[in-house]
């Protein structure tokens, strides 16, 4: 028997925002045929979220069930109010178990819904001369907002626009008529805002008022909004994902990926992709040796300067078939799945290993979260959880034992 999901989502007092997130439940219960798919709220609407699970729970022979939190952030409800909720369940129905899977975050997939719904607003607009205003939800959690601002820089490195503004719709600063201000004092006449969050509701809402109401105030400059990002298949992908990945029977000792050290001195390495993922990536391997040849018609300026100095060698173009001829190791890092699914495809054919960047289990190679100390490197393979990874990693290399077993000078019994 399939193990149930619960969606944990936020709750609204808007009619459109609570349909909205009803029709997206039942799209992931197509997708799930053979899964019991169930729906639970943090406030204002019904069930809540113990109801939800003790209803689920209670009624399964197993006892069991995997919550999956619609937030994107990783604020206040994603580290305190849903643990708390799942709680309460487990009292109600002692001896259950009821697994948390990680929130949504700024996967590849909910990336790409988000430009889709920029484009559409955007139009005729070209992003080179165009400054996204990017609106977070704001949170009391200083590593939600500090996301929200990192996930604006991504999108700034990666999509071409003339400038990338991040900001807050509540709780912490820049507020989003901040925002517009400091865009308009730097120049920018044509300004796109995007609200970054799932279904409508009040936060959409004062997206578009306020929006509105600073563009009355600033007749010489043009603004458009961008819609939420929706009941979507993007969406419901990463929700089934994160519900796969938490299931009790997912579980197993260790990652699944063999860990092995590779020797890439002197040996080709292909990169598709000059956005943020290859500007970490690219250097630890000009570390090791590698002769990395860069694959894609822009880069940051951090690769290009990389490829001035000789230490890479820049093909300034889209993938093509043979880019991989005589390669040993490939990443594909691409913000296109389908370039990345190519990428993939041509190096399975010619056995060559390839991480794909986003998605990983559709490539051969995991990168690990890696850091020098000493002679040695310190790894940690995980389970596609990259912050879970570095964390884990911080904490050894942290560790008062393993440094003093590093400093130690080696002895033979």
């Amino acid at each position: 028997m399939s193990t149930p999901l619960i969606i944990a989502a936020h709750g609204t007092r808007d009619a459109d925002g609570e349909q909205t997130c009803r029709r997206f439940v039942e799209r992931v219960a197509r997708a799930l045929p053979d899964v019991k798919v169930g729906l639970g709220f943090v406030e204002l609407n019904q069930p809540g979220i113990p109801q939800a699970l003790t209803d689920i729970v209670d009624g399964e022979e197993t006892r069991r069930a995997v919550v999956v939190p619609l937030m994107l952030g990783t604020g206040a409800h994603v580290r305190r109010d849903i643990p708390g909720f799942i709680a309460e369940a487990l009292e109600e129905v002692p001896g259950a178990r009821i697994d948390y899977a990680p929130h949504l975050g700024a996967d590849p997939r909910l990336v790409d819904a988000v430009n889709q719904r920029i484009d559409a607003a955007m139009g005729d607009w070209r992003r080179d001369e165009t400054c996204l205003v990017f609106v977070g939800r704001g949170a009391v959690v200083a590593d939600a907002n500090a996301d929200h601002v990192r996930l604006a820089r991504m999108h700034y490195e990666a999509g071409g626009w003339a400038d990338v503004q991040e900001c807050f719709i509540q709780v912490t600063r820049p507020s989003l008529p901040e925002g517009l201000d400091r865009a308009y004092a730097a120049g920018h006449r044509q300004l796109v805002v995007m609200g970054h969050w799932i279904f409508p509701g009040r936060l959409r809402s004062w997206t578009f008022q306020q929006a509105e109401a600073w563009a009355a105030a600033h007749p010489d400059a043009r603004v458009r909004v961008a819609e939420v990002i929706g009941d979507c298949d993007e969406l419901a992908a990463v929700v089934i994902d994160r519900y796969r990945e938490a299931m009790p029977e997912a579980a197993a000792e260790g990652s699944p990926a063999y860990v092995a050290g590779l020797l890439l001195t002197g040996r080709r390495v292909v990169v598709v992709g000059g956005g943020v993922v290859s500007t970490r990536r690219v250097p630890k391997l000009i570390a090791a040796g590698a002769r990395v040849t860069l694959v894609s018609p822009t880069a940051t300026g951090a690769l290009q300067a990389l490829a001035a100095a000789g230490d890479v060698a820049w093909e300034r173009r889209e993938f093509a078939e043979g880019d991989l001829e005589g390669a040993w190791y490939v990443l594909a890092d691409t913000d296109d799945p389908g370039v990345n699914a190519r990428v993939v495809a041509e190096a399975e054919r010619r056995h060559t290993f390839c991480v794909r960047a986003d998605d990983a289990v559709q490539g051969t190679a995991y990168t690990a979260a890696s850091r020098g100390v000493g002679h040695l490197t310190v790894a940690v393979v995980g389970d596609r959880n990259p912050r879970r990874s570095r964390h884990v990693l911080e904490a050894i290399v942290g560790s008062e034992d393993v440094r003093q077993a590093i400093a130690e000078p080696f002895r033979r019994n």
